[in-house]
């Protein structure tokens, strides 16, 4: 095996694919994140290919287009840096950020043969686009026994399509990482935004922010690929652990051609919860999104385009009592809830394996902090 595609950790009980060296974008970052997380907490190898996939997958898009044949684009397409795997895992896990990054899954020749149980991992699908990626799904992901799915919207048409079961999961937060110092955390900063936004919004909050004199955080760069991710969540975390308030609205909030009608929980929201800020934002008007978000103001209800946000973070600021509540209640719910153990103790309980210790331990740590911040309020 290529040691520079392959880790070979003698213990280890699963295998993970990583798209790390495929692509390093600010979005993706949490995905590494969680990946590495798991390292910590249970005994794991990692697939890491190389091959070029933009290259694949316009190859793959090409042939099925003008074929009809996904199995033809599959012959066809260029497989450098394949592995061949020589040892048993009880557990293959993929974690893909969009359907199209199966493809370089084949890279791992036989992974179903060398693997108890195969999960896969889907995190962005949107439902107005299953019926034109129904070759993808029937070809790469068949194989599995259990996907699970960043959105709630679609599931059934993926396991119809699929023949597999199919689950939501989102991915949440490393909710340590996140967490704002239990005993009070300074937040000098007024207001964040991260990724996606409202230039109605976007434009009333600087204004607010200039006349004001209030550190108002945005981003200025239309291109997010980044050269590290390690320092990038890092960076997310301690902005917003110093963030009194945070923008946070449902997945793709501007794009309603990619969307359509479909209403999300966003990455923002488990951030936003965990780093203790206020968040204010258009959140999904579902019953998943209640059912995670299930206490008072965990989201401030505010139009995505709000000309008006200054007027109501002056009244929000008028309100120390309910601004505390919400900050801890946010933290709290993230560390008992949200935090990246507990997905992971989902797909180890669909897969029948047992957590390790350090899972376990992990937990405990979740909990004391927890307990921290209920006492110090």
């Amino acid at each position: 095996m290529n040691n520079d595609l392959l880790s070979t950790n003698k213990n280890a009980r699963i295998l993970t694919y990583s798209q790390r060296n495929l692509r390093m974008h600010a979005a993706w970052a949490c995905l590494y994140e969680f990946q590495d997380l798991l390292a910590d907490i249970d005994d794991v190898d990692y697939f890491i290919p190389i091959e070029n996939y933009q290259q694949s997958k316009q190859v793959f898009g090409w042939v099925k287009r003008f074929s009809r044949s996904p199995f033809l684009g599959d012959l066809l397409r260029p497989k450098p840096n394949s592995v061949t795997l020589n040892r048993d895992y009880d557990l293959f896990y993929v974690l893909l950020a969009n359907p199209f990054e199966c493809i370089a899954i084949n890279s791992l020749k036989n992974w179903r043969q060398r693997a108890k149980v195969a999960v896969c991992h889907l995190v962005e699908i949107w439902e107005k686009d299953i019926p034109k990626l129904e070759p993808i799904l029937k070809y790469f992901y068949k194989d599995f026994d259990h996907i699970f799915v960043g959105h709630f919207h679609g599931l059934e048409k993926i396991s119809q399509i699929t023949g597999c079961p199919c689950s939501y999961l989102p991915i949440t937060v490393d909710a340590l990482k996140f967490c704002p110092d239990p005993k009070g955390q300074a937040r000098p900063i007024d207001l964040t935004s991260l990724g996606r936004r409202s230039q109605i919004t976007h434009k009333a909050m600087f204004d607010f922010a200039r006349q004001q004199n209030l550190w108002y955080l945005y981003d200025t760069l239309k291109i997010f690929d980044i050269k590290d991710y390690k320092e990038h969540r890092s960076l997310v975390a301690n902005q917003l652990k110093r963030s009194r308030y945070f923008l946070a609205n449902r997945a793709r909030a501007d794009r309603s051609d990619v969307r359509g009608e479909q209403s999300e929980i966003g990455y923002r929201f488990f951030e936003g919860a965990a780093a203790g800020t206020v968040m204010l934002g258009d959140y999904p008007d579902t019953d998943i999104y209640r059912q995670y978000f299930d206490w008072p103001d965990a989201t401030i209800r505010m139009s995505f385009d709000n000309p008006n946000i200054g007027e109501m973070i002056k009244e929000l600021d008028t309100q120390p009592e309910r601004l505390a509540r919400i900050r801890r209640d946010n933290v709290v719910n993230s560390l008992l809830r949200f935090d990246y153990v507990y997905s992971w103790e989902k797909i180890l309980n669909l897969a029948g394996l047992s957590p390790y210790p350090k899972l376990l331990k992990r937990k405990e740590k979740l909990s004391e902090i927890a307990e921290l911040i209920k006492k110090a309020s």
